[in-house]
Order: structure tokens, then sequence, then C-alpha cells
């Protein structure tokens, strides 16, 4: 083992592995991460990977919990029912500051296409944030039936793709804000369906 990794305390480790497979996966791809290539970038032995999470596909699920929670709390996803100029700057900002979240997000997503394991990660990975939006629209008062959660964050998700793909920041931003715009109109068509019609009877 080297001196570097005998250095490194227990949780030290363990969070340099999950942080090295973001690095690997945004260089090189999914396909590039192994278990010398994420040792090396984490500056420690390999033997670790195994010690810390039994396999490589261990590894990669640890992962995906990993930046999904980070990704949760740093973007403010939670606050995507006060949308805004704000949320939308601080979505951008923190994209653009850590592409390496999204992009081994996005590569274990075209993955999951051939490999049913990795298929029940992103199952869960999209659950977890479909949740998270939910449960903000809820705390807002709206209607989330008919699938409205999922609609709005598979519309951020596609925005986010396409910012670290072509990147237009302005372009981006304003989809975003108009992203909150359709959900005030969500909530607009709420209040009118639960108002009763002026010349409705009244129940006896």
């Amino acid at each position: 083992m080297s001196q570097e990794a005998r250095k490194l305390p227990y949780g030290d480790g363990r969070d340099a592995l999950l942080a090295a497979v973001l690095d690997v996966v945004a260089e090189k791809g999914l396909r590039g991460a192994t278990y010398r290539s994420v040792a090396a970038k984490a500056g420690v032995n390999h033997a670790l990977v195994t010690h810390h999470f039994g396999s490589m596909e261990g590894l990669l699920a640890a992962t995906m919990e990993w930046s999904v929670q980070r990704s949760i709390e740093e973007t403010g996803l939670s606050g995507i029912a006060d949308f805004d100029g704000t949320f939308a700057d601080t979505l951008i900002a923190t994209v653009s500051a850590e592409p390496e979240l999204q992009l081994f997000q996005f590569e274990m997503i075209l993955e999951s296409r051939r490999n049913p394991r990795i298929r029940e990660m992103v199952e869960r990975l999209y659950a977890n944030y479909v949740s998270t939006v939910e449960e903000a629209l809820t705390r807002r008062g709206l209607d989330t039936r008919n699938e409205a959660s999922l609609a709005v964050f598979a519309a951020l998700d596609g925005l986010m793709l396409q910012f670290l793909t072509i990147s237009d920041p302005h372009r981006i931003r304003s989809a975003v804000i108009q992203v909150g715009r359709l959900i005030s109109a969500l909530e607009t068509a709420n209040e009118t369906t639960e108002k009763p019609a002026k010349n409705q009877p009244q129940d006896s």
C-alpha cells in the first residue's frame, strides 16, 4: 500500500473513492471506471474498493446514491416550488461548478439500457428526484396527480443535459424560469377547480 493511502483515515478513503468515480467517468466514460483507474485518481490502493464497497458494482451504487443526494442538496431542488431567477441561478451555478455529478448520472442512465442491475440503480435515482419535487409541490398546495412531479423534473433534467452538452446559459436560465411559470399556471388551475361555480345550486 502506498504511503499516501496509509495516511488516509477510513472515512477519507471511502469518500475519496466516491469522488474519484465521478472524475473518472466524466473523463473516460463508465467503461473507463476500473478498480485501478478509480484508485489511482483517489490516491489509494485499489484493494480499498473491495474493502469499502465489495465490488465495482457496489462502488457505482454507492456513488449513485451519494451523487443524487449531493445534487438535491446543492441545487436546492427541494425549493423547486419557488421558481424564480435565484433558483435558476443556483441550479446553473451548481451544475457549472460540479458537472461531474450530472455527467456520471447521465452515463449511468445510458448504461442502464444494457445492464439490468444498473437499471435498478437508475430507477432509484429517478424515484429520489421525483419524490423530492413532489414533496416541494405538495407543500405549495399543488395537485401532483397525473404525474405533474415527473413532468417538472423531466423538464429540468432535459435542460441540464442541454446545458452540459450545448451550453447556452442565458437560454437555459430563461427556460428554467419558464418551467416555474408553468408551475404557477398549474397553481392557478388548481385554485379555479376548487372554487364552486357562481350559479351552482347549493345543497339543501
